[in-house]
């Protein structure tokens, strides 16, 4: 299936990660993972990707500076980029906006809600 969305999921908690990576293949996409902001950012940068799903608090580089690295050096080749965080979602628009992710979703959260999202974003793409 050569059409399937790839998606690239960075989460420092291994059962979030291994959550969203059985449930993101089970709705059809294919899913790369990565457990720290180092690994993220490397794959982001080799593979085609079409969403990276990043947690914000992570080891060695954290979720908005790896959304800051991606786009900027991807440029309109960068993926979409969603960023994950416990902390105050309004609070943390901005700097998120600001990193080049297009928006924060907030944990903890329901699987629908993250898939209307991700639908939604994707979407745009089309």
């Amino acid at each position: 299936m050569a059409d399937r969305k790839r998606i690239l999921v960075a989460d420092d908690d291994p059962d979030l990660l291994d959550l969203l990576k059985m449930d993101l293949a089970h709705q059809g996409y294919e899913i790369l993972a990565a457990a720290n902001g180092k690994d993220a950012l490397q794959i982001a940068m080799v593979e085609k990707l079409d969403l990276i799903l990043l947690d914000v608090m992570m080891p060695y580089i954290d979720g908005y500076h790896v959304a800051y690295e991606v786009t900027n050096k991807l440029g309109n080749k960068a993926p979409h980029i969603m960023l994950m965080t416990s902390r105050d979602t309004a609070r943390e628009k901005g700097i998120a906006l600001m990193s080049g992710a297009e928006d924060v979703f907030q944990k903890p959260f329901e699987m629908a809600q993250l898939h209307d999202k991700i639908t939604e974003i994707l979407g745009k793409a089309a």
